[in-house]
């Protein structure tokens, strides 16, 4: 069975382009708006494997090291003074980069014990935080909270529980209002998980957005996509989980996957899968106008142009080129 293609709304003419290669295992990707240094934007990426974190020239591709053994950096986002703040899965905490280069740990445990891998964090307008806390590669005897989770940290630095009903949370991403966060769920059964967000950003109601027909060496390994270049591919060639998640301003919902990115709208209409070179971790928005589409994607990033903005990134510094 051949899943359908309809991306001919979301995407510009053309293939997804490489700024640069030879990383190990990239993540992130957070943009950062033109400056002096970087006068056409660049992004900070994480390479997990090596735990360093980088800054990359939007235009030249050219790679900064900002840090080095970082913790296994995985998602970024900034919080409301324009820190960049990212999920450190192998020290099992959460962090903020200072305007002064130093370092904060925000959060490391809940009541008195020790966070499992944090993996996505994403921020809101009232200066709230989310993050994700898998189980992901732990041994039993490690996994001390007993429980994967999303976690809220609040404005004040208070931690709360906000979300426990998934088995493995992945990324993260708000609707454009903040009504609804979106959570990728990487295993078993992935798919695509909604909740709703109170005012006062406790979360509820729960429940499936839309499924990913693919585990790996799974039942649906036979199955093919088509892809945005209209070529059709085997997705159990390509391999893959729900990871990251982006939203754009129409509410349509990106998330890296089996054989690339994955797009819904918000209707839980299947849009199609954006056929990457490698296989994709993570996705981000950049650009000016905020129309690129920004992936990590194994040992690269590439970038392809979009049709649509990207939801805005709250605590995104403006630009001082």
């Amino acid at each position: 069975m051949a899943t359908p293609n309809k991306l001919d709304c979301v995407l510009e003419p053309g293939e997804p382009k490489l700024l640069a290669t030879g990383f190990h295992f990239t993540e992130g990707p957070l943009w950062q708006p033109p400056s002096p240094e970087h006068p056409d934007g660049a992004l900070y990426v994480s390479d997990v494997d090596d735990a360093i974190h980088y800054l990359v020239d939007a235009h030249t591709g050219e790679k900064t090291v900002l840090r080095e053994n970082d913790g296994g950096a995985n998602g970024a986002a900034y919080d409301l003074q324009g820190r960049v703040v990212w999920c450190e899965q192998d020290v099992y905490r959460v962090v903020r980069r200072e305007h002064d280069g130093s370092w904060t740990v925000l959060a490391s445990e809940y009541n008195g014990v020790r966070l499992n891998r944090s993996n996505d964090v994403v921020g809101r307008s009232d200066g709230s935080l989310y993050f994700s806390d898998p189980q992901f590669l732990m041994e039993p005897d490690d996994r001390l909270i007993g429980t994967s989770s999303v976690f809220r940290i609040d404005r004040d630095g208070g931690l709360h529980q906000a979300g426990t009903d998934m088995p493995h949370p992945n990324g993260l991403a708000f609707s454009p209002d903040e009504s609804l966060l979106y959570v990728s769920n990487t295993r078993p059964n992935p798919h695509m998980y909604v909740y709703e967000v109170a005012a006062d950003g406790s979360l509820s109601n729960g429940r499936v957005f839309a499924e990913m027909p693919y585990v790996p060496g799974g039942p649906d390994e036979g199955d093919t996509f088509i892809a945005h270049s209209g070529a059709e591919r085997p997705i159990g060639e390509r391999g893959g989980v729900p990871d990251g998640l982006k939203v754009d301003t129409r509410g349509r919902v990106f998330s890296t996957g089996p054989g690339g990115c994955w797009v819904w709208e918000p209707d839980g209409e299947f849009l199609g899968v954006i056929e990457t070179p490698e296989l994709p971790a993570n996705v981000g928005w950049g650009g000016t106008d905020f129309k690129t589409l920004y992936l990590t994607c194994r040992t690269s990033v590439y970038s392809l142009r979009v049709k649509t903005p990207g939801a805005p990134v709250p605590g995104m510094p403006a630009s001082t080129n």
